[in-house]
């Protein structure tokens, strides 16, 4: 879409007359709505929605359009997000040594199928710096050891302030990020196989062979605290047979990475995902 649009995400406690309540704020200062989507959860008692409307036309300038909703929103004991469509997200992808998640990213990025910039890439390892920086990206090798894990997420954080990064995208980063990060820079997205927690640990694909498994998946989601267990994204799976080796598992699964994380991350900078508790509602 050429046209600057606005998109509010909302939840709040439900109500009657939400729905002619946010739309009347947008029609009152002349917008013109040109998505709208919503959900009830009623065992949770909660609405949502996602409202994207042109700028062009609105009579309130970017700046007042925040304090303004607040005045409808507050009142509610809602809560919102307000995005630009002319706003860039700047995102940093960490990567160890695997590169399927990274070159995919990238690929995607350089086809502009993504609404915002890579200008930052961090690892744990530095075999990935020769080929990533022919694509004109900062590379940050940081080696991470149970020893220097707090002072090295120190130097991660300062980068992410540095460098204005609003997403971090963990494309098969092999560490496990701490929960006092998480709770400082919580915008985080992990990819991994969808055994979790059948096949724990090591070598997932090589016990789900041994298990004999019909399915194989991956799963997208938000980083927590807990581990593996935030808000999903995205999820896909494919079938696998008995003639399938663990190298085709392992084929499969990198494929099906790729594009769920693909997903997540472009549902994420389109602004259609809204997380709720340890659940999303994702605006399709």
């Amino acid at each position: 879409m050429t046209k600057q649009t606005v998109t509010l995400l909302i939840s709040c406690p439900d109500q009657r007359g939400l729905v002619a309540k946010f739309a009347n704020f947008i029609y009152a200062n002349g917008g013109n709505i040109i998505h709208a989507d919503q959900h009830t959860d009623f065992e949770a008692g909660l609405f949502l929605t996602r409202i994207e409307w042109q700028l062009k036309g609105f009579n309130l300038p970017k700046d007042v359009i925040n304090p303004a909703f607040n005045a409808i929103a507050q009142p509610l004991n809602a809560k919102w997000e307000l995005h630009f469509s002319d706003t860039l997200p700047r995102i940093a992808i960490w990567v160890s040594r695997q590169d399927h998640c990274l070159f995919d990213l990238i690929w995607r990025h350089r086809a502009k199928e993504f609404h915002g910039e890579i200008p930052l890439i961090m690892s744990n390892h530095p075999d990935l710096q020769p080929i990533v920086e022919q694509f004109g990206i900062d590379y940050h090798y940081l080696p991470i050891t149970k020893d220097n894990k707090q002072e090295q997420e120190a130097k991660q954080l300062e980068l992410l302030h540095e460098y204005k990064i609003d997403l971090v995208v963990l494309a098969k980063y092999m560490q496990i990020v701490s929960a006092d990060f998480i709770e400082k820079f919580p915008q985080i997205i992990n990819i991994h196989h969808s055994f979790l927690p059948a096949f724990i640990g090591a070598n997932p694909y090589h016990r789900a062979f041994e298990r004999g498994v019909k399915i194989i998946g991956a799963t997208a989601h938000y980083a927590t605290a807990d581990l593996d267990a935030g808000p999903i994204i995205e999820q896909d799976v494919v079938r696998v047979s008995h003639r399938d080796e663990v190298n085709d598992l392992i084929r499969k699964g990198k494929d099906l990475e790729r594009i769920v994380l693909a997903r997540a991350v472009r549902l994420h900078l389109q602004n259609r995902v809204l997380v709720y508790g340890n659940r999303t509602v994702v605006f399709e």
